[in-house]
């Protein structure tokens, strides 16, 4: 086995002057960081800058489902006091708004399709329990197969009828497969309660979660709005290209959205919250006081020489893919942070993720003389809200994923509908062509 270990290292290893002599473009990005134009949706527009001659020009960050602000979305339901997830999961689907009678309809399919199958948690979930939850979740996505009477039937009533379930049962595996992890391997306590009908998918989560099932109404709004900022993120972001792919294949339901959990779990993509998180608690472990921006400024010029942090030279929770001047998610997630930290024992801890926020464009610049554009991104503040709801940090990017499901569901349904083509890039082999050795001769 020990040649194998060495091969791993020794065969995998491509020289990165093929990536220019071919004009590859490494991880389907162009030179410039901008994604390859793989597909047309008409899902979800995420825009961070303007093209303008070929040239990469800076520009508000927007996020627009369906045609609609992600602003306008979140300010309307805030504004009129009432949950909005499910209203965005109906016009992810759908494809527009609902009405006040399609959202109750809606809201009362997510609410009878909640249940697990008779035997699946003990089957699936208990019998078997898993150190991470994410693959937990995948796992049981992937065996609601076996529990479907026609699994590969990729109709249209049986992909929505499909799809609602799995977005309803989200809340429920993910709360399920946390209990059983903290049982076994933390050995802490099982709370297990039965679902409440009538409640938001919001409510739910925290209902389900919580020992003694209290929360009060502005905790559980604020969450809502955390699972509407992560509903959808366009056709390009790995998880979603994931699912879509997938779907070119004609696979079922089940194996898509599985594999869209378990892409959305690698550290580099939905499970870089947890980077962010680490990075936060050592500045706050290193830095003596949080309201002095010298000394915070001095540990951040730390971490971009590789001095302190995890030696990446990385601020986690600063910069995006896209987003150039701002992130739409950050700066709603920020604004209603605010609104809970201030006046708690949480607003030292908000205020000094404002001044890393602040501070870290003009140290990026001045220690690294790179003036790029850099707005934080929504996991600068998304633990932080987490922190203050009290969810445990093994359900951050679980709760990331039971909200993005239902973009991913319409991802899959645009993709069959629309693709009608395998998606299958090309790779340029470079390795030589070899003469075979005969066995006794090697």
């Amino acid at each position: 086995m020990d040649k194998l270990y060495a091969a791993y290292t020794d065969n995998n290893r491509i020289d990165p002057k093929y990536y220019d002599k071919f004009s590859v473009k490494r991880g389907l990005r162009n030179p410039d960081g901008s994604g390859v134009m793989a597909g047309v949706t008409n899902i979800c527009n995420v825009h961070g800058y303007v093209l303008n001659e070929g040239e990469k020009s800076p520009d508000e960050g927007k996020l627009v489902f369906r045609g609609y602000n992600i602003n306008d979305l979140v300010e309307n339901v805030v504004a009129e006091n009432r949950f909005g997830y499910e209203e965005i999961a109906y016009l992810l689907l759908g494809g527009k708004l609902p009405d006040s009678s399609e959202l109750e309809n809606f809201r009362r399919l997510l609410d009878e399709n909640r249940e697990l199958p008779d035997g699946f948690f003990e089957d699936m979930i208990l019998k078997a329990p898993s150190k991470n939850i994410m693959n937990k979740m995948s796992r049981s996505v992937l065996a609601l197969y076996s529990y479907d009477d026609c699994p590969d039937d990729t109709g249209a009533k049986h992909e929505v009828d499909t799809a609602v379930s799995i977005i309803a049962k989200m809340p429920v595996i993910m709360v399920d497969a946390y209990n059983v992890k903290q049982r076994y391997y933390n050995h802490g306590t099982m709370f297990m309660h039965p679902l409440i009908p009538g409640l938001s998918t919001a409510e739910t989560i925290l209902s389900l979660l919580r020992p003694d099932r209290q929360y009060t109404d502005e905790e559980a709004k604020l969450l809502d709005i955390m699972l509407m900022l992560h509903a959808e993120h366009g056709g390009g972001n790995n998880s979603t290209f994931t699912c879509r792919v997938l779907t070119s294949s004609g696979t079922d339901p089940y194996a898509a959205y599985s594999a869209a959990i378990g892409s959305l779990k690698g550290p580099r993509h939905g499970g870089a919250n947890h980077k962010v998180l680490e990075m936060q608690r050592c500045v706050m472990d290193n830095v003596q006081h949080w309201d002095n921006e010298g000394e915070v400024a001095d540990f951040l010029t730390k971490i971009l020489k590789k001095e302190a942090g995890d030696g990446s030279g990385l601020i986690y929770g600063m910069g995006h893919a896209v987003y150039t001047l701002s992130d739409p998610r950050a700066v709603i997630l920020k604004k209603n942070a605010e609104k809970m930290a201030i006046g708690s024992e949480f607003e030292p801890e908000y205020r000094l993720l404002e001044t890393i926020e602040r501070l870290t464009p003009e140290l990026f610049k001045t220690v690294r003389g790179n003036d790029k554009n850099m707005c934080a991104n929504v996991d600068m503040y998304s633990g932080f809200v987490y922190k203050m709801l009290g969810i445990p940090e093994d359900l951050y990017t679980p709760l990331f994923a039971t909200s993005r499901m239902a973009g991913w569901c319409a991802h899959r349904f645009e993709e069959a509908m629309t693709g009608k083509r395998i998606i299958r890039p090309a790779y340029k082999s470079v390795s030589k062509e070899k003469s075979y050795v005969k066995l006794g001769d090697r």
